[in-house]
């Protein structure tokens, strides 16, 4: 059941420690080895920032996506299937320890290995006694130049999911995920007060001046619009910084932010600086908002069948 008290989530806008030259990271810590340090230092950095944030006042504190690392889809390598791990395995354990200790909730999105072959990119909910609540495999992978992630993950199996933390009731979606209606729906008709969404998005250095603007933008607004058409919170925490060679890779723009159930900026945080960014979610504001704008209410769920098509002019 949803909580029907205020609640804080914490933002964890971060920039991730790469190779000197933005590299592929492997776990091989010898001299040879291409960065393998970085993960634990990412890893540690990210347990800093988590405390950071609790200490702030956060009652729910979610990630970037693939923080552990470099984001490695920018170039298809085999050998960085080294950096994925099982789930529950060793990082689950430590943000379970560390959830515990602070009585908080931690969203974490991880590179999964379920088994040889089979890889996932994969947001974990751990519960503020440290209860493993369970996992979300990311949906919809993208295949764009420097977002090469089918080469990497099997899209999810499990569907779209909510959690029942100590408190509220999230969902839990990933980066892509962001822009499709039909995801943000599903969770929020399973009683989701607020959506997750771990991000890995940013610019083209080169095309920047001419489309950043616009890429940004609608990188707002369409996750916005789905505070709005569905009476939630919407909650995106992005990564920051230049990843890859100086004049290409790519520059991640932050700008992390909360929109309330109307569509309404809470909070958003800079593109250029790492924060911790906070945000009050009021479950009477889902209910003000749902009584005066029932979308809900006037859904035509006797007409939507053919949304499961492909397309349907041919």
């Amino acid at each position: 059941m949803s909580n029907t008290q205020p609640f804080t989530v914490g933002l964890v806008q971060m920039k991730c420690a790469t190779t000197p030259e933005g590299g592929p990271l492997t776990p091989d810590p010898s001299p040879q080895g291409r960065g393998g340090k970085l993960p634990e230092d990412n890893l540690a950095k990210a347990e800093a920032r988590i405390e950071e944030a609790a200490r702030a006042g956060a009652d729910i504190i979610c990630l970037p996506e693939l923080f552990k690392s470099h984001y490695f889809c920018q170039r298809t390598d085999p050998a960085v299937f080294d950096l994925a791990e099982p789930i529950p395995g060793p990082t689950t354990e430590r943000f379970q320890e560390l959830a515990k200790k602070l009585g908080k909730v931690i969203v974490a999105s991880l590179f999964e290995r379920r088994t040889s072959g089979v890889y996932h990119n994969t947001a974990v909910v751990l519960d503020a006694d440290g209860a493993f609540l369970g996992v979300y495999r990311k949906m919809h992978i993208p295949d764009d130049p420097l977002y090469y992630e089918k080469y990497y993950f099997t899209p999810g199996d499990l569907g779209f999911k909510t959690f029942d933390t100590r408190f509220g009731r999230i969902g839990v979606l990933v980066c892509w995920d962001q822009w499709f209606p039909e995801g943000a729906r599903l969770t929020a008709l399973q009683g989701a007060q607020v959506l997750f969404y771990p991000t890995a998005i940013g610019w083209h250095p080169r095309e920047k001046a001419e489309f950043g603007t616009a890429q940004h933008n609608a990188w707002e607004l369409i996750q916005r619009s789905h505070a709005l058409a569905n009476g939630v919170y919407v909650a995106s925490v992005n990564r920051l910084g230049h990843e890859g060679p100086a004049d290409a890779g790519l520059q991640f723009w932050g700008a992390s932010f909360v929109s309330d159930p109307f569509g309404g900026l809470v909070a958003k945080a800079s593109h250029d600086k790492e924060e911790i960014l906070l945000a009050r979610c009021d479950p009477a504001r889902i209910e003000d908002v749902r009584r005066n704008w029932p979308f809900l209410r006037d859904r035509r769920i006797d007409a939507y069948g053919s949304l499961t098509k492909r397309w349907l002019s041919e």
